[in-house]
C-alpha cells in the first residue's frame, strides 16, 4: 500500500525553507567552498590514515562524483597546504589543546588542520567564517561534541592568528 506523500514546504521534503535576508527562499544545496572543504576532509583523513603521496589521495578524492561541483581552488589550497604544513599547523594547534596530538580524532584532526590554515592563509575568509566551517565540517563528521572542542580550540587561536580583525570583531560587540 502507497504511504500518503507528505507536502512539502521547501526544497528538501520535510524542511522549511531557508529565507535570505529579503525574505526570498534560498537553495539549500551546499555552496561549492563547503564541498571544497567536505572533500579536503576526506582526503586529509585518508592521508592520516594512510600516508602516502598527496598527489595519489588528490586523484583518488576527484573521483568522487560531486567533486566537479567543489571550488578547486579552495580544495587544492586546503589539502595541499594542510599537507606541506601539517608540522606547522600542529605547532600552531598544540599550545590549545588538551591532550597530545597523536591523541585527537583523525576527523578532528583534519577539521583543526583546516581552520588552522584558513585562518592563517584565506584571509579573504573571515575568521569567524573560517570558525564556523570548521565547527560545521566537525558537527557532519566528527564524534557528538568534537565541535565544541574544534570550536573552543580555534577560537583561542584566532586572536594569534589574526589579531587586528578579532580585535575589531570584538569591540564592535561592545
Amino acid at each position: 500500500m502507497n504511504e500518503p506523500s507528505q507536502p512539502t514546504s521547501g526544497p528538501a521534503q520535510g524542511r522549511p525553507a531557508q529565507k535570505t535576508a529579503g525574505g526570498a527562499p534560498r537553495d539549500r544545496a551546499k555552496s561549492s567552498r563547503r564541498r571544497a572543504r567536505e572533500f579536503a576532509l576526506q582526503g586529509l583523513y585518508e592521508w592520516q590514515l594512510n600516508p602516502r603521496d598527496a598527489g595519489a589521495i588528490d586523484a583518488h578524492v576527484r573521483e568522487q562524483e560531486d567533486f566537479a561541483r567543489c571550488d578547486r581552488g579552495l580544495y587544492d589550497a586546503l589539502l595541499h597546504g594542510c599537507v606541506d604544513q601539517s608540522a606547522q599547523l600542529d605547532a600552531a594547534l598544540a599550545r590549545f589543546l588538551d591532550r597530545p596530538i597523536n591523541e585527537l580524532s583523525p576527523v578532528e584532526h583534519a577539521v583543526l588542520w583546516i581552520g588552522a590554515y584558513e585562518l592563517q592563509h584565506c584571509l579573504d575568509v573571515p575568521y569567524k567564517v573560517a570558525i564556523n566551517e570548521a565547527v560545521e565540517l566537525a558537527k557532519g563528521f566528527g564524534g557528538t561534541d568534537g565541535h565544541k572542542y574544534v570550536n573552543g580550540v580555534l577560537d583561542h587561536l584566532a586572536p594569534e592568528l589574526r589579531p587586528q580583525e578579532v580585535a575589531a570583531g570584538r569591540s564592535a560587540r561592545r
